[in-house]
């Protein structure tokens, strides 16, 4: 039976200059875990490879003195199964405290996930379809692109040829961020659409900057455009904000990015009055313990209303876009330009009127992203 024989770590740069209303990102990092087997191919150890989705840091102590530690000591049986090797790693953590751990854990979850379907041989999104949804996969996602940072020097017409290069590149929905000033963004907003074409094609990001003052006046603002969601508009586990937005803004509104768990997120389902109608609900895998506790969440949608198809999780990665297709969610971010290489889908693939389709190969499918696979090789000493 396969088996784990090394887990290897290494933290890479994906800073920029950009910004959103909360954060810069000049110094961001993220990890990378490769997973190496005892099963060989084409007479190289099969290798499954992860890493923690944009707007956290790299974990790296976490992962060396707790996670990995458990995952390279763990009885899994006989097999590698992510669902036995996620309960091996969180054992002797107390619940709640979710914080940067949940991050850790992903990171590992997403390689684990990566080797157990190249070890099946197939796809991530058919072994994941094959396991939970009858063996039934979309075989397209929706897509939106993900973008319109504040950045030195770019003003209007520099967001506005941003946006015309993602229409370009075949997306019909765009993101920019909203959040330093309502009469600047309202500007924004109106130069978006010029280019974007209709309010329905544009969400906008304010990254939880908002009171509940703040939130209320944009939200009063923004009424009149209908856009497609008006997105995490105050702190993330501020339910009571989240609910008062839904009693007045008639509009699509989405979040959950930044919670965790799937109490966390169960929390948003009971007490920020997000409506299964019309909202967006945004939990990352590979933020918050990867896909075994995002499974969890999406068991727990039906007592509350919600269907997969009101998923859309942020992070831009591969990962999800398996996710998506092979349990069927409503689709998946995609950042076409930032955070390179790790956003973005397999080279040549095609966007069309915001949709995507995936490939065929082994696991996640980085190995058919150039640029992505070369970082993970080259930083882990894998290839």
């Amino acid at each position: 039976m396969p088996s784990i024989v090394e887990v290897r770590t290494a933290v890479v740069p994906i800073a920029s200059a950009i910004s959103n209303a909360y954060i810069d990102f000049s110094k961001m990092t993220a990890s990378v875990v490769a997973v190496i087997s005892d099963v060989v191919r084409d007479g190289k150890p099969v290798v499954g490879y992860g890493f923690n989705s944009n707007g956290r840091y790299a974990p790296d102590g976490l992962l060396k003195e707790r996670f990995v530690p458990r995952l390279q000591e763990a009885d899994l049986g006989g097999e590698i199964e992510p669902e036995l090797a996620w309960a091996a790693m969180m054992s002797n953590e107390k619940p709640g405290g979710h914080g940067e751990r949940s991050v850790a854990v992903g990171t590992l979850d997403m390689a684990l996930w990566d080797l157990a379907a190249k070890i099946a041989d197939k796809p991530l999104y058919r072994l994941i379809a094959d396991k939970w949804r009858g063996g039934k996969v979309d075989e397209k996602v929706f897509v939106y692109a993900a973008g319109g940072y504040y950045y030195p020097g770019k003003g209007r017409t520099e967001l506005q040829d941003e946006l015309k290069s993602y229409l370009d590149r075949g997306y019909r929905v765009c993101k920019i961020k909203i959040g330093n000033d309502l009469d600047e963004d309202l500007a924004r907003i109106d130069a978006a659409i010029e280019v974007v074409g209709s309010p329905q094609n544009l969400a906008v990001d304010a990254n939880g900057r908002f009171d509940l003052a703040t939130a209320t006046a944009y939200a009063e603002a923004l009424k009149p455009y209908n856009l497609f969601w008006y997105e995490e508009a105050g702190d993330p586990l501020d339910f009571e904000l989240q609910a008062a937005l839904a009693e007045i803004y008639p509009h699509p509104m989405a979040t959950g990015e930044n919670l965790f768990s799937h109490q966390d997120a169960r929390n948003l389902l009971r007490y920020g009055g997000m409506r299964p109608e019309k909202d967006w609900l945004q939990i990352d895998c590979a933020l918050s313990y990867g896909l075994v506790e995002y499974k969890r969440f999406l068991d727990l949608l039906p007592d509350y209303g919600f269907k997969p198809t009101n998923c859309i999780p942020h992070g831009g990665h591969q990962m999800s876009l398996n996710i998506a297709a092979g349990l069927g969610l409503g689709g998946n971010e995609s950042y076409p330009d930032v955070f390179a290489p790790f956003g973005g889908f397999a080279d040549g693939t095609r966007v069309e009127d915001s949709w995507v389709g995936l490939p065929e190969s082994p696991g996640v499918g980085f190995e058919e992203k150039a640029n992505l696979i070369e970082v993970m090789r080259r930083s882990t000493e894998t290839g």
